[in-house]
């Protein structure tokens, strides 16, 4: 149970690389459409990039958290809603072969590395109602949010079991659940982040478990951190592969700016905010790897994370997600009416701001890490993303 450092990453970077043209070409088309483009994702297919968080044990890459972050930063950077879809995809299908067991894994992870597995997206912070039967539950809800869902051929959901109170996640084919097309937003359009519907689902005791479990069935030491701490990973690569490209965006607009009569940017005061807008990302990054060397260390000690290290995991989460924001916004204030036009910048800017709503980067996580950390809850301890005790 020591932490997966995996060796196919570098072969996946350059893949990724070789592959960066394709994503950026058909962001335009996937807003369009609601959601990635059919080249996308055979691309995210073929790279082999919807492997990495698929434990090992089932053919899998199973990359440690700062792999993740890598991987994810790398696509978000040449779309991002290609970043946001794919990272919800893998984590929510490499959890659920994480915490499954034997016979759920074999049904839905017959043969990763000949590329025959399923594809998971779904909701797991608002809960539905579960009852229970006779072999399982039936679940009934309606959910938000199911990104890269387009792509997937189950849903991840997340219910409160009647009988028992317990917060559970349930696994059942996309085709069990009635899809609602409402996704007309102003950012990450691409997602195909849409409602669903469950009516009196039935789904089987093994395709289910708790929703706060750190218990791993199948991989290594990364699934102890359990689904709260794993999205934290995703969301901060996908801010940080965000934040990059808004930045060199900025840069490369500066440079075609820069000797015009009246060039804002050969202003120092466009100099002085730039140089902090780096810095701000650049501190953000260097803070996150930090989190999660010390993170790694912990896990591949045989430990679960600690309180401290749970909740120093959320702070750096909130404060990579509104550095970026910060950054965005400087971008915005000196790219002037060359961000209001439909363009590579004025979408990345539309989407970051789309990305920051979400609940991990929301403020009552904040509050509840400022709590903890002024030491008003010593003895408290995180379930999900509430701070109890």
């Amino acid at each position: 149970m020591s932490l997966h450092v995996s060796d196919e990453f570098d072969g996946l970077m350059a893949r990724l690389d070789e592959a960066a043209p394709v994503l950026a070409a058909n962001a335009e088309k996937g807003e369009e459409l609601g959601r990635l483009t059919d080249e996308v994702a055979q691309v995210l297919h073929e790279t082999g990039a919807l492997k990495i968080g698929i434990p090992r044990d089932l053919g899998g890459y199973e990359f440690s958290p700062r792999q993740v972050i890598e991987t994810i930063a790398k696509i978000s950077y040449s779309d991002a809603s290609a970043g946001w879809s794919f990272m919800a995809l893998q984590m929510v299908t490499g959890t659920t072969a994480a915490y499954l067991g034997d016979e759920a894994a074999a049904e839905l992870f017959p043969d990763v590395a000949g590329n025959r597995y399923a594809l998971m997206a779904g909701q797991g912070t608002r809960l539905g109602a579960a009852r229970r039967v006779d072999g399982g539950y039936v679940i009934n809800g309606q959910w938000s949010f199911a990104s890269g869902i387009s792509m997937a051929t189950h849903i991840h959901t997340a219910a409160l079991c009647e009988e028992t109170g317990q917060a559970l996640i349930f696994t059942f084919p996309k085709e069990q659940a009635t899809l609602v097309d409402n996704w007309d937003v102003m950012g990450l359009k691409a997602t195909s982040s849409i409602d669903y519907v469950c009516e009196d689902v039935f789904v089987p005791s093994t395709h289910v478990y708790e929703i706060t479990t750190m218990a791993a069935r199948h991989g290594g030491a990364i699934y102890r951190m359990g689904l709260a701490n794993m999205a934290g990973v995703c969301h901060t690569g996908w801010a940080l592969g965000v934040g990059r490209r808004m930045l060199d965006e900025m840069r490369a607009l500066a440079t075609r700016k820069s000797g015009a009569p009246g060039a804002s940017v050969d202003t120092g005061q466009f100099h002085a905010e730039y140089a902090q807008a780096e810095a701000a990302v650049r501190s953000a990054r260097a803070w996150a790897m930090e989190v999660w060397e010390a993170n790694e260390a912990t896990l591949d000690g045989g430990s679960l994370l600690t309180t401290e290290q749970e909740t120093l995991t959320r702070l750096m989460l909130n404060n990579t997600t509104w550095s970026v924001h910060a950054a965005g916004q400087t971008v915005y204030k000196w790219a002037a009416t060359a961000a209001l036009r439909r363009c590579d910048l004025q979408r990345f800017f539309r989407d970051l701001h789309a990305g920051t709503q979400h609940i991990t980067s929301g403020p009552v996580v904040l509050q509840n890490c400022g709590r903890w950390m002024a030491g008003l809850a010593p003895e408290a301890h995180w379930e999900f993303l509430e701070l109890k005790g």
